[in-house]
């Protein structure tokens, strides 16, 4: 018999507070890098050109997943999602407004799966 509790998540518990202090401290090295050792040098301007896209690159990392592997279709691609996705690139390019684009992908997703009868 293991006399190592197992938490919620199917991990015991000292695995997952190293996990959780592992991943604190990784988070803490990386803000100190910039923060306390870069400071106020300046940085290179090839490193300034490629963060300036960290932001812009986020929210589709975040969502292309979501579109491409769905969990709500067993991770099948579908028409409404599909869809969806494309209006908010074309609402996006076009208007260049963030807010537009994710509003008209969330009506078109919506839509079409109304239409569908999902």
């Amino acid at each position: 018999m293991n006399d190592v509790a197992t938490s919620t998540t199917g991990f015991e518990t000292p695995t997952l507070w190293i996990v959780i202090l592992g991943l604190a401290l990784g988070s803490f090295a990386l803000r100190f890098f910039f923060i306390g050792i870069v400071g106020d040098r300046p940085l290179p301007e090839w490193l300034l050109r490629h963060l300036r896209y960290t932001a812009v690159a986020m929210l589709p990392a975040l969502v292309a997943p979501l579109v491409v592997w769905p969990s709500a279709t067993g991770g099948e691609p579908d028409l409404p999602r599909m869809a969806a996705a494309a209006v908010t690139l074309a609402v996006g390019y076009v208007t260049k407004n963030v807010l537009m684009a994710i509003g008209s992908g969330a009506v078109t997703l919506y839509a079409l799966l109304y239409l569908v009868g999902v």
